[in-house]
């Protein structure tokens, strides 16, 4: 299986980075933010994990245990020395497991509004969970549809942004659309998470973590942040309230400095 990574390089060889994307999203939602590392000295590599954006599609492996144990192989493979690993949304989830499971790999991490997402306290059971969470059937509809979309959903993106979220899906030579990620694999990885939740994993996690959550500390949405950082060992917040749950398209710049704190923490 080969998995596809988007390497932006810099001039200086400051510390690495690995940028993990979320459930469903591509390697692409991370170009703007290693444009910033790049130009603050860090290379910096984004991965598309099995299924997603041009990665192979494999059978199976489609759980956060399995996600994890790819990028510990990516890191090997780049033979990289202890890089700063930052995954957003189900990628901050992969990136704990990744952290407590192979814990002398990466230096420090960061957790872009996930790593502390737990669906088995979120639903009573897991068939509420599917229902709510089942994503859409948007195979056959016009591309131009989404686009549209996009611009009226956020225009405070740039093109950049939006044409990345765009490529979660394959745009047919008719001009439809189709998911990459098909959705009984994306149901297989719910699943995972349903099954196998972040909180055995954060006091495991013995390096420097950035919690960045797309909320406010006194937001109704903010326990699970502040649990996850009770339990981690060596953690610090970072809020961004009001902001959409896709940081990383939002506030690439923002975001970027952000991590960039963990090279000096790390």
């Amino acid at each position: 299986m080969t998995l596809r990574l988007r390497h932006r390089a810099a001039a200086g060889i400051g510390t690495p980075f690995l940028l993990v994307h979320g459930l469903s999203s591509n390697a692409r939602l991370w170009d703007e933010v290693a444009v910033a590392l790049a130009a603050a000295g860090h290379p910096s590599w984004a991965v598309d994990l099995r299924g997603h954006g041009e990665s192979d599609a494999p059978k199976s492996g489609y759980d956060t245990a399995t996600a994890a144990d790819d990028l510990a192989a990516v890191i090997d493979a780049l033979g990289l020395d202890r890089p700063v690993v930052a995954g957003q949304s189900w990628g901050g989830n992969v990136v704990v497991r990744l952290a407590a499971a192979h814990p002398k790999l990466p230096g420090a991490v960061g957790l872009v509004d996930g790593g502390w997402i737990d669906l088995h306290s979120a639903f009573p059971d897991w068939e509420s969970c599917e229902r709510v969470l089942r994503p859409q059937d948007i195979d056959g509809r016009p591309a131009d549809a989404m686009r549209q979309w996009l611009e009226s959903a956020h225009a405070d993106w740039s093109a950049t942004a939006k044409e990345a979220t765009l490529a979660n899906m394959r745009v047919r030579p008719d001009g439809t659309m189709e998911r990459r990620l098909t959705i009984p694999r994306h149901l297989d990885i719910l699943r995972s998470m349903w099954d196998d939740p972040p909180g055995p994993d954060l006091p495991r996690v013995t390096v420097p973590a950035l919690l960045l959550p797309a909320t406010g500390p006194d937001d109704e949405r903010a326990a699970p942040v502040h649990r996850a950082a009770a339990a981690l060992p060596a953690a610090t917040v970072r809020w961004y309230p009001g902001s959409d749950h896709d940081l990383h398209a939002q506030h690439p710049d923002l975001l970027a400095a952000d991590l960039l704190t963990l090279v000096r923490a790390g």
